[in-house]
């Protein structure tokens, strides 16, 4: 069940692979997380010494939320990955022009993962290119409503 999706990354880039991730929350972002009011439309992913933190992605704190808790929105927080997965996404990001992404925030049995995407950056022409052929798709698909 998707809580939040980060549609401008599929604008923004070429998707090339999709990795799910834990992720390490505190309880009010949690709760927070599960009243959607998450963003990661600026969020980003870095791996340094070996571990993978998600920078930029913004909860808001719940008004509810205890008074003893400091909540900060935009803190870094870590991604749970295997040792295999990590070196293999090391290896992938070294390359030239490819970037981890948060592509989406939803629950599986109860807890929160993180679906991360290799992603390599498209120009102004590509975005142009998907554009036309989404109108294309779209225009295909009246035309055929139409005629039955």
């Amino acid at each position: 069940m998707s809580i939040v999706a980060n549609k401008k990354a599929f604008h923004d880039y070429f998707i090339e692979s999709k990795l799910e991730a834990g992720i390490v929350l505190e309880g009010w972002e949690v709760k927070a997380i599960r009243a959607g009011r998450a963003s990661i439309k600026e969020a980003y992913v870095v791996v340094r010494d070996g571990e993978v933190f998600l920078f930029g992605m913004h909860i808001t704190p719940l008004l509810a939320a205890s008074s003893h808790v400091r909540p900060d929105p935009v803190r870094t927080r870590k991604l749970l990955l295997h040792g295999r997965q990590v070196s293999k996404l090391i290896g992938q990001v070294e390359r030239a022009g490819y970037t981890l992404l948060p592509l989406d925030l939803h629950l599986q049995r109860g807890r929160i993962k993180v679906e991360i995407g290799l992603a390599k950056g498209k120009k102004q022409h590509d975005k142009r290119e998907a554009e036309k052929e989404r109108d294309w798709v779209r225009e295909k698909a009246r035309l055929m409503r139409v005629k039955v």
